[in-house]
């Protein structure tokens, strides 16, 4: 709670008015819901166990044991939680926009249910054991999702699935209005569902073979986040998700779906890698009319390294990202800030014939930019502090500032110029500011060269001060700081140092 309200306050100070809460996934689920306990007393903790009855699986290094509160695997907001946050937010004019993750990343949920069904069924009452269940009992359809995990989708033919989804919703809603915060839309996911889902479920089969409107099991995804929004619509919500809920596959390049999708659903577009087809998918989406949020994985994907460094920080699947690929997105034409692929090469973006420009009506529907912080590897709040800043410096910077003449046209002296006045000011006043905040911030390496026997060296944000060694011993505070070239002699030892008196890895 302490760590998220810190959260809060420096999105609060830097203007993030948006916190997109994603409370449930495979590996756990993180939000009490009243009547349910099972979610939580079986989804929101990890350890060994021989059947999952007790808890879940260990996974991404949470550890064997299910009671360590200090296990990163276990743990969840209470209700009284939840609401304190949101009032939290509130009273920092953030909005929150809750995530219940579905149909697929439901490994927490499916579990879960499973356990309440035997408990029930074991009592005597198999109808109330089956109120939200998410399984068909006869489905012998294997799959594995993305990220490994076996059959981790929702039945999305059983009525149990969307009782399911109305109860978790009515509840999510009932926080909401106890906290007298507004809530005008949930994010249902609809990411990532493993292909061959649903294809052995009789209830399935039997649903499609008396359906005008669905015809295959890979159909089923567009009838769940139909029925889904139509859900949320009655109670007067608007339905968010990942590009999947607007989107379908044809020929292999992901594009709009217009098959019966509200345009009132507003997707959030992250897979814009350079070379996966889909570079221009937000732009198509907005063009046809869709409400589209850019958190696109090339520049805003904060769990992803800072650059190609083995001892750095993060995932490397999707880019490499830094405060510098944050600060220069250029939200309505993407092609003016794409300069090196993933896999290091030079990008052309005149070979991408068929991309389609953003028009001036589908401007009007990019609702805004959205950075995304996948948690799981992060063990305590030093490293979440560490992959969020300096770059949601660079996140603010772009949401607010005004469109520069150099993300219109592109324009690299222009964008250097800006970039040369960011730096200045975010290393002599907010990283500063992050200090005295005790936020731990990553503080960047400096650069430096030995040329005709001079020390040169330099650092992404000036303010920061170089401190250098040649005598083999590591830079501390008592280093001589470095201000202009010297002579070098010995073994050069170089790193930066933050006002509050932390150090940069050495180089």
């Amino acid at each position: 709670m302490d760590d998220m309200k810190k959260i809060l306050n420096l999105m609060s100070y830097y203007k993030l008015n948006v916190l997109h809460f994603h409370l449930t996934d495979d590996e756990g689920w993180r939000i009490e819901i009243p009547g349910l306990p099972e979610l939580t007393e079986i989804g929101a903790f990890r350890g060994h166990t021989y059947d999952e009855k007790d808890h879940l699986f260990p996974s991404l290094g949470s550890g064997p044991f299910a009671d360590d509160p200090s296990s990163n695997g276990n743990g969840f907001y209470s209700r009284e939680q939840f609401i304190e946050l949101l009032k939290y937010a509130r009273d920092r004019h953030i909005r929150v926009i809750p995530e219940i993750d579905l149909p697929g990343h439901s490994n927490a949920a499916i579990q879960s249910m499973i356990i309440r069904h035997d408990r029930l069924k074991e009592q005597g009452d198999p109808i109330g054991a089956m109120a939200y269940y998410l399984l068909d009992p006869d489905d012998t359809t294997k799959v594995e999702s993305v990220q490994k995990w076996k059959n981790n989708v929702v039945n999305v033919c059983m009525e149990s699935t969307y009782r399911f989804c109305e109860k978790v919703f009515d509840e999510l809603i009932a926080m909401y209005k106890e906290a007298n915060v507004p809530l005008d839309m949930i994010h249902m996911g609809g990411d990532e569902v493993a292909r061959g889902s649903w294809q052995d479920s009789p209830v399935c089969m039997a649903f499609l073979e008396a359906s005008v409107d669905y015809n295959e099991p890979s159909d089923l995804e567009r009838y769940f986040a139909i029925r889904i929004n139509n859900i949320l619509n009655k109670k007067g919500l608007k339905t968010a998700g990942w590009e999947e809920i607007a989107s379908e596959v044809k020929e292999g390049k992901r594009v709009p779906d217009p098959g019966g999708y509200g345009k009132n659903m507003v997707p959030y577009i992250w897979n814009s890698v350079w070379g996966w087809r889909s570079e221009d998918l937000s732009y198509r989406l907005a063009n046809a009319g869709f409400p589209v949020v850019l958190a696109n994985v090339t520049n805003l994907y904060f769990d992803m390294a800072y650059n190609k460094d083995p001892d750095e920080r993060g995932l490397y699947w999707g880019a490499f990202v830094d405060a510098r690929k944050a600060w220069e997105f250029t939200p309505f034409d993407v092609r003016n800030c794409a300069e090196i692929s993933l896999y290091g090469e030079n990008i052309d973006v005149s070979k991408f014939e068929d991309f389609n420009a953003l028009t001036d009506e589908g401007k009007k529907n990019i609702l805004g930019i959205q950075a995304c912080h996948w948690g799981e590897n992060l063990r305590d709040m030093d490293k979440v502090e560490y992959v969020l800043f300096p770059k949601l410096l660079g996140l603010s910077e772009r949401a607010w500032s005004r469109e520069p003449a150099w993300e219109e046209v592109k324009n690299d002296k222009a964008r250097k110029a800006d970039w040369t006045e960011f730096v200045y000011r975010a290393g002599h006043f907010d990283l500063p500011r992050l200090d005295a905040w005790n936020v731990k911030y990553r503080i960047p390496l400096p650069g430096w060269i030995i040329k005709d026997g001079m020390l040169y060296a330099n650092i992404r944000f000036p303010g920061l001060e170089i401190r250098y060694t040649m005598d083999g011993s590591d830079p501390d505070l008592t280093s001589p700081v470095y201000s202009g070239p010297v002579q070098a002699g010995g073994p050069v030892k170089v790193a930066a140092f933050a006002t509050d008196g932390r150090r940069s890895r050495i180089q």
